[in-house]
């Protein structure tokens, strides 16, 4: 039997207009009062569209006296749209660009005072959280290099700008306008983070949320306690998640790079402070022109440097490994490579206290009150660890930039508002070094490298549970591969409680060829908040979220569908994990078939002699841009390269390419009676 489809939506109401459109139709109008400031020189030597721009500038409603002043562009990822009240017109991806918009029109509003002309544009940006085991994520790690593209076109399209703001709060936009904005050269730039959303008084946090699913399905919550925790989660309406995680450790890193003005990463969304950053960006830009100050002059390999070193003071996020990289590419400086971060990671002690790291676990807010990154930094310049000569968005070094954070009201006001808001004092979520070890804090990111991983891998050691080190600070753990192919058949096997004590959960076919490199938080955050997963490790070539803790190494290289040894391990197999804490060193090895243990370099041979595994397969639903952009990262320098396109390592392939086209043979042409019509 057909049922025939209803609509509650009626022919006529598609078809239909109110009478009064009609009527209230124009063909003219009088078009702005006043004339275009221009000259005979002007009229005989700039390019039309130059003049053609005034005469869109004030057709848009710009004082006509005044379309000379000098122009600026102010980028951003906004999305969604607001009433004037901040009721939902139409929704956003997600929180960390929902209010963004406020800090564009702060920002060009005192270009305007400033006697400035600022323009806005904005290529908005998806949510990691949102598409978390959803094939939206297959597109999350592509879209920052499609963004980064988008945004410099943008920028080239005013060619009489003076300079740019760009505001960005999240895991691929802000990364995306950083790598933009890297590009500028001579001119100025300056990074507008979009700042932290709040907790909520009572409930979850926003990455501890994302695990009801898992929870409820192991019997650890309630259908009423998801429901209610789940509403409450994003307490306010604007900023990046609580946690350090990606969206976070970017914000970090644009202030740490000098981009930012100090102590502006991590701002409350929405509040009087975070508006107040835009209003003297602003002003820092102008500062920068009349000082012939460019973004090259502020990008430099030691301030790449700098990055590197909040990053691991910070405990930050994983995928900078993947973002810093591609910045200082954008900026045509050396890309760091994976000794790079080694060995910063080795000489620089954690000092941050945060969500997910712990041991507390402050929330980003909490950090930014008890002095955000010029905080941190105060700590780093006393022993010796950053270059503070370098120079910053202020128009000062970066050591005159901590001298008056040091000495600063705005220092000590907020550290005495942290003690009074939540009774935490800000020495104990920003730490001395001596403070740090002695609270337990380690370093954060080892790069193991095994007969599985031959290229190396990423684990972010700070975050193991403490439990499982052994006294001389090493992890160890051994144990059952437990192999599978798609992130959903592995939550879905985590959920139904297949998953046991010890085993080790093999993740493949996620890297660039095989998934976009996806972020598999759905499966580290469900293993962290079930009680019996803190014992079970995870091996992927795909990517984890910021807010990813455990024994979870990812980034596995050479990915499966490479080649990579991990795309032949079996069920059963027995692997080994070690990572040295201390020392920051690690490997992961197969040492066993079942009840037969060998040896690492046995057990490198085993691999090689056997076949890859027959289910090998990119994502079913692998969009054709995504295998696109995988193609073109691997031409580029691949994970460890940052996964950015390298024009001339491409267009070097293809010439090659299309000379051993060339070179082949022509065919001869088929009779008719043999030709296929197709």
């Amino acid at each position: 039997m057909t049922i025939n489809p209803k609509s509650s939506v009626t022919a006529a109401q598609v078809f239909e207009s109110e009478a009064s459109v009609f009527r209230e139709t124009k063909t003219h109008a009088p078009g702005p009062e006043g004339t275009l400031p221009i000259t005979p020189e002007m009229l005989l030597t700039q390019p039309s569209g130059n003049l053609f721009g005034l005469s869109q500038n004030a057709g848009m409603g710009w004082e006509a006296a005044r379309l000379l002043d000098p122009e600026f562009l102010i980028l951003s990822t906004h999305g969604g749209m607001r009433a004037q009240d901040g009721t939902p017109i139409a929704l956003g991806f997600h929180t960390g660009h929902w209010e963004v918009g406020l800090l564009v029109a702060e920002a060009a509003r005192e270009l305007r005072n400033r006697h400035a002309v600022p323009f806005a544009g904005a290529c908005t940006d998806p949510c990691d959280g949102r598409t978390q085991g959803t094939d939206g994520m297959l597109d999350s790690l592509p879209y920052r290099n499609d963004a980064a593209i988008v945004l410099r076109r943008l920028m080239r399209s005013l060619p009489t700008r003076k300079g740019v703001i760009g505001v960005a709060t999240c895991d691929k936009g802000l990364p995306a306008m950083m790598m933009a904005l890297a590009s500028s050269g001579a001119l100025p730039s300056i990074l507008v983070p979009g700042g932290v959303t709040l907790l909520p008084e009572n409930g979850e946090d926003a990455g501890k949320v994302q695990t009801i699913g898992a929870r409820y399905a192991q019997n650890q919550i309630t259908l009423e306690y998801a429901a209610e925790v789940g509403c409450r989660a994003c307490a306010t309406p604007g900023g990046g998640c609580q946690f350090l995680g990606t969206a976070a450790t970017s914000q970090v890193v644009a202030e740490a790079l000098g981009l930012s003005l100090p102590h502006a990463a991590l701002a409350p969304s929405g509040q009087p402070i975070w508006l107040d950053a835009a209003l003297r960006s602003s002003r820092a830009i102008l500062r920068m022109v009349h000082l012939g100050i460019g973004t090259c002059d502020v990008l430099t390999d030691v301030a790449i440097r700098n990055a590197m070193v909040l990053h691991a003071a910070f405990g930050g996020s994983t995928n900078l490994l993947l973002h810093v990289p591609a910045i200082a590419h954008a900026a045509g400086l050396r890309r760091p490579s994976a000794s790079d971060w080694a060995s910063i990671n080795r000489a620089v002690p954690r000092l941050v206290d945060a969500l997910p790291n712990g041991p507390n676990n402050f929330a980003t807010v909490q950090v930014f009150l008890a002095g955000g990154v010029p905080e941190v930094m105060l700590h780093l310049r006393r022993a010796g660890l950053l270059d503070c000569t370098v120079r910053t968005v202020t128009g000062e070094t970066l050591d005159e930039n901590l001298n008056w954070w040091e000495q600063s009201e705005r220092r000590r006001a907020l550290k005495e508002r942290l003690l009074a808001l939540d009774n935490v004092d800000a020495n104990d979520v920003i730490l001395s070094p001596d403070r740090a070890r002695g609270r337990g804090l380690s370093a954060t990111v080892c790069f193991p490298v095994g007969n599985l991983a031959p290229d190396g891998c990423v684990i972010k050691s700070t975050s193991i549970d403490p439990s499982l080190i052994d006294q001389d600070n090493v992890y160890r753990h051994t144990g059952p591969a437990r192999v599978f192919i798609t992130e959903a058949a592995a939550i879905d096997a985590i959920k139904r409680g297949v998953i046991s004590h010890g085993d080790v959960v093999v993740l493949i076919c996620g890297g660039p060829a095989g998934g976009g490199m996806q972020e598999i938080y759905q499966v580290t955050s469900a293993l962290k908040n079930l009680p019996f997963c803190k014992h079970v490790a995870v091996l992927t070539d795909a990517r984890f979220s910021g807010v990813s803790t455990g024994a979870c190494l990812g980034h596995i290289s050479p990915e499966a569908l490479a080649d990579g040894p991990i795309g032949r391990v079996r069920e059963g197999d027995m692997i080994e994990i070690v990572v040295d804490r201390a020392g920051l060193r690690g490997t992961v090895n197969l040492i066993g078939e079942g009840n037969n243990l060998f040896s690492p370099e046995e057990g490198g041979r085993r691999l090689a002699s056997r076949a890859p595994r027959e289910d090998l397969a990119p994502h079913p639903a692998l969009p054709d841009d995504t295998r696109l952009w995988a193609a073109l990262v691997q031409a580029s320098g691949g994970v460890w390269g940052g996964c950015v396109y390298d024009v001339d390592a491409i267009v070097a392939q293809l010439a090659r390419g299309a000379i051993k086209i060339d070179q082949q043979p022509l065919q001869p042409e088929p009779a008719d009676s043999e030709k296929v019509i197709r």
